[in-house]
């Protein structure tokens, strides 16, 4: 048996849209200067951890994050890390979405032609059970609420849990083992 693993989360720096509260599923936004600012921060703090493993999302604004924290080389990319998809919803804030919809929770509601939070957590719940068995630390740069789904996932919660765990943008996070219990051992830590 080997060590149980603890997995590291990065959630990629700032973008333009995060920055004004728009939900950005798989548009590509690139990051802003502050994002790269960011993401050069968390280099900072993962400086001499080692990884057995480095997966991102496949969009820019993670993969540039994960290359500017200084793990880019190596880095497996996972479509199992690309954002919620917002479907109809993409590039709105959630204002503008309960204008048309009052009322409107992603949590509860989801996206219409897009997933709601069972389909994200079916999505991520394959690389959740790969993680526990990773013989070593691992890495992973995505986004916030794909994040929040996955450490729902990892505590053994429904993925709707995910709504409880905030996630700002250009921080760390980690899950690992309290015994044989799964636990959060920090969030939302800006470097």
């Amino acid at each position: 048996m080997h060590d149980r693993p603890e997995i590291w989360l990065a959630r990629h720096g700032e973008t333009e849209w995060s920055r004004t509260m728009r939900h950005t599923g798989r548009t590509d936004i690139e990051l802003t200067e502050d994002g790269r600012q960011q993401a050069q921060l968390l280099r900072r703090r993962l400086e001499g951890r080692s990884f057995a493993r480095v997966i991102t999302s496949p969009l820019s604004r993670a993969v540039e994050t994960c290359s500017l924290a200084g793990l880019g080389d190596g880095a497996e990319r996972s479509p199992a890390l690309l954002e919620w998809e917002y479907g109809e919803y993409e590039g709105l804030t959630t204002g503008q979405i309960r204008e048309r919809r009052p009322g409107w929770v992603l949590w509860r509601d989801g996206c219409p032609g897009g997933e709601n939070a069972a389909d994200v957590g079916a999505r991520v719940d394959p690389l959740v059970a790969k993680l526990r068995d990773t013989d070593g630390n691992v890495a992973l740069f995505a986004h916030g609420h794909v994040l929040r789904v996955l450490a729902a996932r990892w505590l053994g919660l429904e993925p709707q849990a995910g709504a409880l765990l905030a996630l700002s943008t250009g921080t760390l996070s980690a899950l690992g083992w309290e015994r044989e219990t799964p636990v959060v051992r920090f969030w939302n830590l800006s470097p």
